[in-house]
């Protein structure tokens, strides 16, 4: 069975959408093969340490900083990604 909180669907920011290519609601799991699919196609990955990515134009808004560690992945993703339905006031089911 999937893991509930990968699969959600959540919001993305609007430096996160700008990256994706879209603003439709996306789970934690597929917005990082997104940012790894957007790392691979730009050439990121750092050829000295593979677990760097270099931040673009485009990135440093997201990452706040010049470079980040592949480990930080999943902290940026998690600060920009909200969930609709708890900002409405509702409560997760």
């Amino acid at each position: 069975m999937a893991n509930a909180a990968l699969s959600k669907k959540l919001k993305p920011s609007q430096q996160l959408s700008a990256i994706l290519g879209s603003s439709e609601s996306i789970s934690r799991a597929d917005t990082v093969k997104g940012l790894w699919d957007y790392f691979k196609r730009h050439h990121l990955q750092n050829p000295a340490n593979k677990r760097e990515i270099i931040a673009n134009d485009e990135l440093k808004p997201l990452f706040g900083k010049e470079k980040i560690t592949m480990f930080e992945v999943g902290k940026i993703v998690n600060s920009h990604l909200t969930d609709e339905s708890k900002a409405d006031g509702k409560k997760e089911a």
